[in-house]
């Protein structure tokens, strides 16, 4: 079930909580780029302006930026061009980290972040000789924001330590990101464009880390594997324009979640962890029941239970404004009885 995604719970006519993507429309300075990028689709396309971009943003150079289709492909690259002998994925988090370790015939060992910590990284049992980590910041699906230090700590010599930043820009400020951490050894950062600015389908992401890495994951991308408009988005995404449209969406994302995580905690649902990102985590009792329901009553939610680490009792909620979130708790409330953890 590790190829298992949100949007294969998505249908017709059911209220979208279960993928995590902004669902209003980008604005027209970052649809106008892409709109007029289509006149260009003849030309091969180039990416050397927007990793330039990318690279102004991040305060790094361009060789220690590498463009992907989506943050997806970057852990296919990566799969493909480490050879790791003792890999270690930190769960509950994004599952295609380990299923792109798999395919490619790498044995993965799980760290299990413990519900009872909030699924914080409090002294997680990482082996001293794991020679990759990856883990997420702010965690899928946990929603759960480590400190930059603790995720420092896990890095070393030796060791290529790899961060899904997937989520980072639904942080106001991103005070826990290392996107321009140049010192840490072995660190990946990987990024995603279409969370926030409601691309997914544009499929546009990167990475970030030492020149010589990104070199390695180099070699086994695809020619061009970047389209011209996935391109003219990143090019746009980088802009200073960009960067404050996105604290600005992260402030209001931060009144909307609290809204929501104050009408479950009424409800008698307790949240998992301090939820920051744009979905929340929840555990009810007889999870594969609720959900079912909620999906005959319009809703679509995140099961739970192909995230390792997590069972079918818990329950994936993407952050929406407050008049979804109202009518979905209204919902959800005469599912279940009173609190559930």
């Amino acid at each position: 079930m590790l190829r298992f995604h949100g949007d294969a719970e998505v249908a017709p006519g059911l209220v979208d909580l279960a993928v995590n993507v902004r669902q209003e429309a980008p604005p027209s300075w970052l649809t106008g780029p892409i709109a007029a990028s289509l006149a260009h689709l003849a030309r091969y396309p180039d990416p050397a302006e927007a990793t330039a971009a990318i690279a102004r943003r991040h305060g790094r150079a361009p060789e220690e930026v590498l463009l992907t289709a989506g943050a997806a492909q970057a852990f296919t690259l990566l799969a493909q061009a480490l050879r790791p002998r003792r890999a270690v994925v930190v769960h509950p988090q994004f599952t295609e980290p380990e299923s792109a370790l798999l395919t490619a015939g790498h044995a993965v060992e799980r760290v299990l972040l413990r519900e009872r910590d909030g699924f914080r990284l409090i002294d997680p049992a990482i082996p001293d000789d794991a020679d990759l980590v990856i883990v997420g910041n702010p965690t899928n699906p946990t929603s759960v924001l480590h400190p930059a230090a603790d995720i420092a700590a896990i890095a070393r010599d030796g060791r290529i330590t790899v961060v899904d930043e997937a989520f980072a820009d639904t942080v106001p400020g991103e005070p826990e990101s290392l996107s321009g951490d140049r010192e840490l050894p072995g660190l990946l950062v990987i990024r995603s464009l279409t969370k926030t600015w409601g691309l997914a389908g544009l499929r546009i992401g990167y990475v970030l880390g030492p020149a010589g890495l990104l070199d390695r994951l180099r070699e086994h991308a695809p020619l061009w594997s970047v389209s011209t408009p996935a391109l003219a988005a990143a090019l746009a995404c980088a802009s200073a324009r960009a960067v404050d449209t996105e604290r600005e969406i992260a402030e209001r994302l931060v009144a909307d979640r609290a809204h929501l995580v104050g009408a479950l905690e009424r409800a008698g649902v307790r949240v998992a962890g301090r939820p920051s990102s744009s979905f929340v985590l929840i555990k009810v009792a007889g999870g594969e029941r609720v959900r079912a329901a909620l999906r005959e009553r319009g809703f679509a939610v995140r099961r739970g239970e192909t995230f390792p680490g997590l069972g079918p009792d818990w329950l994936r909620i993407a952050v929406r404004d407050t008049a979804t979130s109202d009518a979905f708790v209204a919902v959800l409330s005469n599912l279940v009885g009173g609190p559930t953890c």
